[in-house]
């Protein structure tokens, strides 16, 4: 069960956020508004990346929901984006 109050959780979710300069990373989008922390890798799937900025991708609701169910679909373009934001910041 996710603890979003876990602070580990929380430290991480704000190094993200940061990272992707608070707007959704989804290509095309660049929402600042209702700003998910996405799990590029999923949670229960990859216990080890859980808390692994580089397996984490700021989303907006609206693309978080439209990849849902999807979300391998969209790992390595996430996985790109990822390396890239890492490499700017």
């Amino acid at each position: 069960m996710r603890n979003y109050h876990d602070p580990v959780y929380k430290r991480v979710r704000s190094i993200v956020l940061k990272r992707d300069k608070n707007c959704c990373q989804m290509p095309h989008c660049k929402s600042k508004k209702r700003l998910h922390v996405h799990h590029i890798r999923p949670w229960s799937k990859a216990s080890s990346l859980r808390f692994e900025p580089t397996n984490l991708i700021t989303l907006c609701h609206k693309c978080h929901e439209s990849i849902k169910d999807q979300e391998h679909i969209y790992e390595s373009l996430f996985m790109g984006i990822v390396r890239n934001n890492e490499n700017n910041s």
